[in-house]
């Protein structure tokens, strides 16, 4: 590869073939371990396995200020279930932060602050066509409320107060017990609800809730495309994300509760629908926005399509790369690095558009060398570390690891022919 023929780079042409240097063992044992990567955390702040994409907090396509079309309403807890009750609003269930759940004691600590008339943060919502609004900021807050006062409006059990600070008296209380004056005062409780208006073009709705951090961890923007695009492409994710073959080829490492694993699934799907060579926008989440409308119009063949694909480069990604697969990996090195998700994309992608006979190939040989040499090339070190929307980045990412395999298909055939 193009890494060790680069003398000008002070390396030494490896004269061995690709097959020879990428077979185990072949790693010099006195390199030293890498950096160590920033991560990604949870809902509740702790660490995750999978590396965080340090990408710049900026408007890649510039907007006019004018198509900012925010209302800010003042409404009670009574409308907003009312709203819920004839759905007119959209909680996407599943977009439930699935480790971060809140516990019946933070849910009745909520009550008890609305009982005791201490404000509440706002809810952020957007409008859609037919006048509902997608709750994108506040979704707990909101399904706490509906638990305790309406709970058939969400299909949960009565929440049950519990674990109250100051109101302890009403431990075990539901709504139907406390005093018709308490009621009322919870029913006319008012919240502040910002609303970004139907008519706001998509991309100025992401990037206002990607700038939106009203306390807690900000939204991830997976969160934002899941919570302002609804369709087959929500439980599409999760039904790959949740896959056995996923799993096992991260080693169950991905925390799906901020839902980086959805993301990642994704990145592969777009990357499917579009060819690596035809991304030239530079606007990735608006990619990957994209992409979630193109799966959205899917058939059920297209869709078939895919899932075979995605779970047969797990597949081969799990047997080739064992427990370093989707994760940087340098010689000599022993513990193994957090999931990167530009490698993930790139590695499973370049498998899927492999032939199975030549998936096949490949598993038998332990490619994680091949990674290493990879990464000799600063230029694609930098095209999986940052700024990984880059055109240039992406087509570089996606070359790189689609030339390691044809390398190495070529000269395993070559040895076999010998």
């Amino acid at each position: 590869m193009a890494g060790l023929e680069d003398s000008s780079q002070g390396r030494t042409r490896d004269r061995r073939s690709v097959y020879e240097r990428y077979q185990v063992g072949a790693g010099d044992e006195g390199a030293q371990e890498p950096l160590t990567f920033a991560l990604e955390v949870t809902a509740d702040g702790h660490a995750t396995d999978v590396e965080r994409e340090e990408e710049p907090d900026r408007i890649t396509s510039p907007f006019d200020p004018d198509d900012i079309d925010i209302e800010t309403r003042t409404t009670t807890v009574d409308l907003l279930l009312s709203r819920l009750r004839n759905e007119m609003v959209d909680l996407a269930p599943d977009f439930q932060r699935r480790a971060g759940i809140w516990t019946d004691e933070k849910q009745s600590r909520l009550i008890e602050s609305l009982l005791l008339r201490i404000p509440i943060p706002s809810f952020y919502a957007a409008e859609k066509k037919d006048g509902s609004w997608a709750i994108v900021d506040g979704i707990q807050r909101l399904t706490s409320i509906a638990r305790f006062v309406a709970p058939q409006t969400v299909g949960k059990p009565q929440l049950l107060l519990k674990g109250l600070e100051y109101l302890v008296g009403f431990d075990g209380q539901s709504f139907d017990n406390l005093s018709g004056k308490l009621q009322i005062r919870l029913r006319e409780t008012e919240v502040v609800v910002h609303v970004i208006r139907r008519g706001t073009p998509e991309p100025v709705m992401f990037n206002v809730f990607a700038r939106l951090n009203t306390g807690g961890e900000p939204l991830t923007r997976q969160e934002i495309r899941h919570a302002l695009i609804p369709g087959r492409a929500r439980t599409f994710l999760v039904e790959l994300a949740e896959s056995q073959e996923f799993r096992r080829a991260t080693r169950h490492s991905v925390v799906g509760d901020r839902m980086a694993d959805r993301e990642m699934v994704l990145r592969f799907l777009a990357f499917r629908l579009t060819a690596p060579q035809d991304y030239s926008r530079g606007d990735f989440d608006g990619f990957l926005a994209d992409a979630m409308h193109r799966i959205n119009r899917l058939g059920a063949d297209g869709e078939q399509r895919l899932r075979e694909e995605f779970l047969r480069a797990m597949t081969a990604a799990e047997a080739i790369f064992a427990e370093h697969a989707f994760r940087k990996f340098r010689r000599g090195q022993r513990r193994k690095s957090p999931i990167n998700k530009a490698l993930f994309e790139s590695v499973a992608v370049n498998l899927a558009a492999l032939t199975p006979a030549e998936c096949d190939e490949l598993t038998e040989w332990d490619l994680t060398l091949g990674i290493a040499e990879c990464l000799e090339d600063a230029d694609f070190e930098r095209s999986i570390s940052v700024g990984t929307g880059d055109p240039k980045r992406v087509h570089k990412r996606f070359e790189t690891i689609e030339e390691m395999f044809r390398e190495v298909l070529s000269d395993i055939r070559k040895e076999r022919e010998q």
